[in-house]
């Protein structure tokens, strides 16, 4: 930050100053540990731009194997970075408390992991971490002018929403709030990796419907349409108890797709509509796969800066 005035008008005490923003004062870290088959970081400036991406693929490694590639790809950005660094932000999967410890991430087979304690340990660094959806609602509000009222649906790895009331995260009195992935949509379904059966990950997480759409892919827009039902029917007692008007959805391209965004935005639609309800705005995310990366410099510069 820099001084870059005065103002012009007298009042009691001290005179203000209008402080300007420079981007190039210090680096952001980030780490997205969300995907289905490796972990991406970044460093970034504090507008957000990317001044260095790196990818290190897990080749199917959960456990203390993905949290060691983890630690080595944060340290791997932290050597490369050639300014001052405000912080480390991480986007990962499943549930995270206060402390920045993963209690639960079944595809990661990670629990109880003090992911905020060990990265901190190994930088020397302010460091936060949060759930990967909870960090990409964030990035909708400051690098896409997305609303004060949001929820943001995430296929990856697993299925997870952000949600903003008020511009405020809105995280749950068990740190669990969105984590709407393991919502049993299906009694009849298929067992999931959190050990319950038919929860929604099962029908609508990207490694679920990749492999769903390769053993028919003549039937491809079906399988779409037919996770999209399913994650409407899991949104739309959100949507209509809190009155949202705006859903967001996340991930690839080619699952986040036309036949998918159609059968939520049906589902939901006729779930919640009423005389005096606002039409749903529900569309894909702007922000591409680099979301939860944004997500993560997002909350770096609101803990360490204060830029909601």
């Amino acid at each position: 930050m820099h001084e870059s005035g005065t103002s012009g008008v007298s009042r009691p005490g001290k005179p203000s100053m209008l402080l300007g923003f420079n981007a190039s004062a210090r680096d952001i870290l980030a780490l997205d540990l969300a995907a289905p088959d490796q972990l991406r970081g970044a460093i970034l400036s504090l507008r957000g731009e990317p001044l260095l991406t790196r990818v290190r693929h897990l080749d199917g490694a959960v456990g203390a194997e993905a949290l060691a590639a983890a630690r080595e790809l944060a340290q791997e950005l932290a050597a490369a970075a050639t300014r001052q660094i405000l912080g480390l932000g991480v986007g990962t999967p499943g549930t995270v408390n206060a402390e920045g410890t993963v209690l639960a991430a079944p595809n990661l087979h990670w629990h109880d992991v003090p992911l905020q304690q060990l990265l901190a340990a190994d930088l020397g660094l302010p460091v936060r971490v949060e759930n990967d959806a909870n960090v990409a609602v964030l990035a909708e509000r400051r690098f896409a002018g997305g609303p004060d009222d949001l929820v943001r649906v995430q296929l990856s790895r697993g299925v997870g929403a952000g949600l903003l009331v008020g511009g405020h995260l809105v995280r749950g009195a068990a740190s669990d709030a969105g984590e709407i992935g393991h919502v049993v949509i299906d009694e009849s379904g298929e067992r999931c990796s959190c050990g319950k059966t038919g929860c929604l990950e099962t029908w609508t997480s990207v490694p679920a419907l990749t492999a769903r759409i390769a053993a028919d892919p003549s039937h491809r827009d079906d399988l779409l349409a037919e996770a999209g039902h399913r994650l409407g029917l899991a949104l739309a007692p959100v949507v209509g108890m809190l009155g949202l008007a705006h859903v967001v959805i996340g991930g690839p391209a080619d699952i986040v797709d036309t036949p998918l965004l159609d059968a939520v935005r049906t589902c939901v639609a006729d779930r919640t509509r009423s005389g005096f309800r606002p039409e749903l705005e529900l569309i894909p995310s702007s922000l591409g796969e680099d979301a939860v990366l944004l997500g993560a410099a997002a909350l770096v510069l609101l803990n360490q800066l204060g830029v909601a």
